[in-house]
């Protein structure tokens, strides 16, 4: 078990910017012909703005909690239980909290799981121009 200022050094070290998602997704974006600017200054922090109304987001199974019931119980067996469950608890909560007022700010929220940016890049693509309509 880490102390609280070993795992922070830790937790510094994670990316948040041009992870290999986010690349993948711009890759996508650009090969598609959209216009978008990635890391915009906005509420939430999104990783991309599609046509200055879709805010798109590329989230992590892990650190955004996909299948959500399977992964606490994974974590409440692992290290450190107590920490994990909660930090994934407040992204989670965090996400949705974001989702609703960049709502009510007036954009269109699309959220990616990881998965379906390496998988299913089309899909992803659609699910935008859904969007956009």
């Amino acid at each position: 078990m880490f102390s609280k200022k070993k795992r922070s050094e830790i937790m510094s070290k994670i990316k948040s910017k041009n992870t290999k998602l986010d690349c993948s997704m711009a890759k996508i974006l650009t090969k598609s012909h959209f216009t978008f600017r990635q890391y915009p200054k906005i509420f939430g922090n999104p990783d991309f703005v599609v046509k200055k109304k879709v805010v798109v987001f590329c989230d992590s199974s892990f650190w955004h909690g996909r299948n959500w019931r399977k992964l606490k119980q994974k974590l409440s067996r692992g290290n450190n239980p107590q920490y994990w469950v909660s930090h994934i608890a407040k992204n989670k909560k965090r996400d949705k909290m974001v989702n609703k007022k960049m709502r009510n700010d007036g954009y269109i929220v699309v959220r990616f799981w990881d998965t379906d940016v390496y998988k299913r890049p089309e899909w992803c693509i659609d699910e935008i121009k859904k969007a956009l309509k």
